[in-house]
């Protein structure tokens, strides 16, 4: 049973939740072994309720073309940085970037609005080293599909950076502060996005587009989406699909949900072997993320791609054909 707090206690803590809005750092380390450590922080997922209610808004400002095509743009650049730049390469290093390219990524990747880079490949790790198994903390095998989907990130353990797991990217001033100031980068897309609404409402009236709906599709409705579906790959990729390889847990291939992520839904394939750039090991297994690596790397700005090992695919083709 929890304890109870007193009032000043009580007070304390709420605001040191409403301070981690802005600051994920204020009040200190964060409790992740407290006896609530699992239990919602209410006062601490407003801003992410609010990110939702926010769609809503279309009731008000309706839609254009515009709109709808920065939407959509935001919401694959994004997901690429989600799946290219957290994951592929904060999460398993599986190429290598320059100083200043690392950290104008990690930018692109804190826009996504899914906290910082430190956080992100940190509970990413955790979720490989116990994939399915009781401590792994988005199991949908374990705690069921809403809690692997978002239940488990609106916790106090949840919300912790677990800079231990990390520390190769810890030592890096930017990352630390892209991770600790995790909605700074959002608020300037967010205004950014009101502004370019507000220039293209005189400019350019014929479009039909306005501040406010820019804001609402560009912002709200493209980053509701893009959280979704990079959190289907926690949910359903454990549940749905396919498996190729024997990995000790449920990972599984997913047509579909590669097709929402640009190449994620291939997630048996990753759990094989994470640490490869790409994750549809077969020709026809298309992975647009790994499509795009391979193009920066063709002008210099990725290098050191990590190839899937040949007895890795051979083990594959076999399984294939024993089926």
């Amino acid at each position: 049973m929890t304890p109870k707090l007193d009032r000043p206690s009580r007070l304390r803590s709420a605001v040191v939740a409403l301070l981690r809005w802005f600051d994920a750092g204020a009040g200190g380390e964060v409790d992740a072994d407290s006896a609530d450590a699992e239990r919602i922080d209410w006062l601490r997922i407003l801003p992410f309720a609010f990110l939702h209610a926010g769609c809503l808004g279309v009731l008000f400002v309706g839609w254009s073309w515009t709109a709808v095509a920065v939407a959509v743009a935001l919401y694959l650049v994004r997901m690429f940085a989600i799946t290219g730049v957290y994951h592929r390469y904060f999460s398993h290093r599986s190429y290598s970037l320059n100083r200043f390219w690392q950290a104008a990524f990690a930018v692109l990747g804190a826009s996504a609005v899914q906290r910082g880079p430190l956080w992100w490949a940190a509970h990413h790790r955790h979720h490989h080293r116990y994939s399915d198994l009781p401590e792994d903390i988005h199991s949908p095998v374990q705690r069921g599909f809403l809690w692997a989907h978002m239940g488990w990130l609106m916790t106090k353990r949840g919300f912790k950076s677990n800079v231990h797991e990390v520390p190769d990217l810890a030592r890096y001033p930017e990352l630390r502060f892209l991770d600790r100031f995790d909605i700074a980068v959002p608020i300037v897309l967010a205004l950014a996005l009101f502004a370019s609404g507000a220039v293209l409402e005189n400019v350019a009236p014929h479009l039909g587009v306005t501040a406010w709906q820019l804001v609402v599709w560009g912002f709200f409705i493209s980053t509701v989406a893009l959280f979704h579906g990079t959190c289907t790959i926690n949910s359903l990729a454990h549940v749905m699909g396919s498996q190729r390889y024997d990995t000790g847990d449920d990972s599984r291939n997913s047509a579909l949900l590669a097709i929402i992520t640009l190449g994620e839904g291939w997630h048996n394939n990753h759990h094989r072997f994470p640490g490869a750039a790409r994750q549809g090991f077969r020709w026809w297994e298309y992975d647009v993320t790994y499509y795009v690596l391979r193009t920066l790397s063709l002008v210099g700005i990725v290098r050191g791609i990590r190839a899937v090992p040949q007895s890795v695919l051979d083990a594959g083709r076999a399984r294939d054909r024993a089926r």
